[in-house]
């Protein structure tokens, strides 16, 4: 016992539940918990080591990776004498101008794209003045990392470093209290209410900047929002998302099945026809009545700026760009929302409007709110300050929760906490940029969000937060709740 937990002492489980070695200056102990819900405890030496020991931060080392698109981003591991935990930072691509500072390099090296200087900051600013912490203490830890930024926007030191941190923090936090990791996020925000799965919104169709086709939308939903299990809901996405891809084929053929950043379609179709595409896919998969759709606008990326001016042709070809019928005031907007929603079961839309237009997403949220939910992204990036703005002025119902808009797990879980404070729904999010790195699954589990987007049933990126919530479906076993029809107003705060 004592040479396999020796074996053990240098590496952490990487599973989400595993609980594994605690060590002591003199001795050794383990104990864990399986996926399976086996315990096993293995006491071999005195003295043990307490909770706070277990807890230290001993070592904190970045480096440089790439994301799914290519593009560098920001890893990090920390070390206690629980072993080591790896978080990586994804990127977007449609990045609201209030996001927090994603620091790049600049320069030829990676078309500018690099991070070695957030790297550098993590190795030789961060690193160093967490070194010691408590890991479970991660409202300490972070306050600490803002304050040595000292700035508004984490444009010293980059937000990408600070959340490397942050994130891994929050893992090593959850392995020294013997939990997984989204047990771990529900208790940093005081969720005491039973574990809900998130209804899936699969991103099936792409346009706007995750895609090269016409489409000014950017994102067309399939959500099972009428399946039992979050199982099942998994399973009618992907039967769907394979029907979709022969309609379109059917229609455009097959070079329009290409896929787009997050997985989804990328046809050359209008906004309108996207739906339609929807629709038949579903009825074709037999799951009629058992899904709604939704859409992510993205507004802000076909706004005229400094007029009163959306611009549905901006991806067009130059031949066909300068059509009338593609332009459209916000109130116009509006009125084509409300079209599009009595024609085709939508639910949810996102970043309806451009992130400044506060005057539009005023206008339209009271309006519809009862049957709809409007979700800013753009318009709140995950920040405290801009949410509080969008409950005074009713410009939205719904938080998207994206943690590097923000840049650390405290923010995002306060801006959570204030947004369901109002009522507000929370879609908890990845972005076109992405990693393995399946963090966001343990966060719409622990914050109770009811809803997640993080992709098309492809990509393995995609499917790795899935795939990390079909885990966490079968370790509840029969304690696992799925949001279903209550996924604007899940349990916790709901």
């Amino acid at each position: 016992a004592i040479a396999a937990a020796k074996k053990m002492s240098g590496r952490w489980c990487r599973s989400a539940v595993c609980a594994a070695v605690v060590v002591g200056a003199a001795g050794l102990v383990t104990q864990g918990a399986s996926r399976r819900g086996a315990v096993a405890q293995r006491a071999v030496a005195e003295p043990v080591a307490t909770a706070t020991e277990l807890a230290t931060i001993r070592g904190v080392a970045a480096c440089e990776i790439l994301d799914s698109r290519g593009n560098p981003t920001v890893e990090v591991e920390v070390t206690t004498p629980m072993g080591v935990f790896r978080a990586s930072v994804p990127s977007g691509a449609s990045t609201g101008v209030h996001e927090a500072v994603e620091l790049r390099d600049g320069g030829a090296r990676y078309l500018g794209k690099g991070v070695l200087n957030a790297v550098k900051n993590v190795n030789e600013v961060l690193g160093p003045a967490v070194m010691g912490k408590d890991a479970t203490e991660q409202r300490a830890v972070d306050e600490l990392m803002i304050e040595l930024d000292g700035s508004a926007n984490k444009g010293t030191l980059g937000a990408n470093a600070i959340l490397g941190v942050s994130l891994a923090v929050a893992k090593a936090g959850a392995a020294a209290r013997g939990l997984p990791l989204y047990r771990h996020f529900a208790d940093l925000a005081g969720n005491a209410e039973p574990l809900v799965l998130p209804v899936p919104a699969f991103n099936v169709i792409n346009g706007g900047s995750h895609a090269g086709n016409k489409l000014a939308f950017q994102e067309y939903f399939i959500i099972p929002d009428g399946a039992e299990t979050f199982s099942e809901a998994m399973q009618i996405g992907a039967e769907v998302y394979h029907r979709l891809k022969g309609v379109i084929k059917a229609e455009f053929g097959g070079d329009a099945t290409l896929i787009g950043d997050e997985g989804g379609f990328a046809p050359p179709c209008d906004a309108r026809s996207g739906l339609d595409l929807l629709m038949t896919a579903i009825e074709k998969a037999g799951h009629s009545g058992k899904c709604s759709v939704g859409l992510d606008v993205a507004a802000s990326e076909f706004k005229v700026p400094g007029e009163d001016c959306y611009d549905l042709g901006t991806f067009y070809p130059d031949d066909e760009r300068d059509d009338p019928a593609l332009k459209k005031t916000a109130d116009e907007l509006a009125a084509f929302y409300d079209e599009l929603r009595r024609d085709f079961p939508i639910v949810t839309i996102e970043d309806a409007f451009d992130q400044d237009d506060w005057a539009a997403w005023s206008a339209f949220t009271p309006r519809v709110s009862d049957t709809l939910q409007t979700v800013g992204d753009d318009i709140t990036v995950t920040n405290p300050s801009r949410i509080r703005r969008a409950i005074d002025e009713t410009a939205c119902n719904a938080l998207l929760l994206k943690v590097n808009q923000i840049g650390s797990v405290t923010e995002s879980i306060d801006a959570v906490v204030l947004a369901k404070q109002a009522g507000w729904g929370i879609m908890c999010s990845h972005r076109s940029g992405e990693t393995e790195d399946t963090y966001i699954a343990d966060l719409a589990v622990g914050l109770c969000t009811g809803q997640i987007k993080t992709g098309a049933p492809c990509r393995s990126e995609r499917l790795a937060k899935y795939n990390q919530l079909l885990r966490i479906e079968k370790e509840l076993g029969d304690d696992a709740i799925f949001a279903g029809k209550m996924w604007r107003k899940p349990l916790w705060m709901g």
